[in-house]
């Protein structure tokens, strides 16, 4: 049974860490390929099977020692019709990997949790198209239908919400929502920011949230940010204006660069931790609700032990 679907305490004032980025560490740290950037293919055999449980296995770790919660957060950003038609898949087999990677974090909440450390499984939808530009755009009508067979997927395997992570357009996010909500999950909703703190459609991430917002009846859990630098939207936060408030979580980039730039390294740009960490701090301030911490592109477990560090001992 799902542990947390009707309760998810992150919604308390209690911190929470997420992982960093996982395919930073797969490939650059593991020497791991990934095809199309997809993590859940590894789920193929034993050997990848056992990188992922090593990988939640050490954010798991982390969370005790602070004594902080954790969102496991699935390695299926991928694991979507489109790209695993790329990747072989059949509709079955892409649905038995969506699975295997919910009960993965089942294995490693089981071994793991505490009373202190409260452990939810959130099933990650990542976008139809490219993180980081809109290619050929979906209405929500179209986005709710296409989203829903791994919503559906998460919900059997007994997950406890799930998470779109770098959602780069409103109608997208308003179908995962709308598609979550017909089968009764709690959803949250991580937009990217460009360098100038706006979408890659060039709307302003206020009025994404309150697009998604007005759509959908205030749907979403929260919201989050993800897939950009602090210094790429912290400029807009400095506003006590209320859709301020609707943001509980922060995945930044270790790294400064656009997304472009990010397309074309070659090498990993893994910043400073220390610095991400107290850059977390100062936005703290400005995010009056913010209690979910973890990190995206070049960041590892060093990226959120700095952050916990800054942020739990000020």
């Amino acid at each position: 049974m799902s542990q947390y679907r009707h309760n998810l305490p992150q919604l308390s004032n209690d911190i929470f860490i997420t992982d960093g980025g996982l395919e930073t560490t797969l490939i650059f740290h593991n020497g791991l390929e990934l095809p199309e950037f997809a993590a859940f293919d590894l789920f193929k055999d034993n050997q990848g099977y056992q990188s992922l449980y090593e990988y939640f296995q050490t954010y798991a770790q982390l969370a005790q020692t602070h004594e902080v919660g954790l969102i496991l957060e699935s390695a299926t950003w991928r694991a979507n019709p489109d790209w695993g038609t790329q990747l072989g898949y059949s509709p079955e087999g892409l649905a038995e990997r969506n699975r295997q990677a919910i009960a993965l974090l089942h294995t490693i909440r089981q071994e793991y949790e505490t009373e202190i450390s409260r452990m939810v499984i959130s099933g990650c939808v990542g976008p139809r198209g490219d993180g980081y530009q809109v290619n050929t755009a979906m209405t929500p009508a179209e986005a709710q239908q296409y989203h829903l067979p791994q919503i559906l997927v998460f919900r059997e395997a007994d997950a406890d919400m799930v998470a779109a992570i770098t959602m780069t357009y409103a109608e997208e996010a308003i179908g995962i929502t709308r598609a979550a909500q017909s089968v009764e999950m709690p959803v949250v909703i991580s937009f990217t920011v460009e360098t100038d703190g706006k979408l890659p459609t060039g709307q302003p991430l206020k009025d994404a949230i309150a697009q998604v917002d007005a759509a959908t009846h205030q749907g979403p859990a929260y919201y989050m940010i993800n897939c950009a630098h602090p210094h790429h939207f912290d400029a807009i936060l400095a506003t006590d204006e209320p859709w301020v408030s609707r943001i509980h979580g922060l995945r930044a980039n270790a790294s400064t660069k656009s997304h472009a730039e990010l397309d074309e390294a070659e090498e990993l740009d893994e910043g400073n931790p220390q610095a991400l960490g107290k850059q977390y701090l100062t936005l703290s301030d400005q995010l009056p609700n913010l209690n979910v911490l973890g990190g995206c592109c070049g960041t590892d477990h060093r990226h959120i032990e700095a952050i916990c560090q800054a942020c739990l001992n000020p």
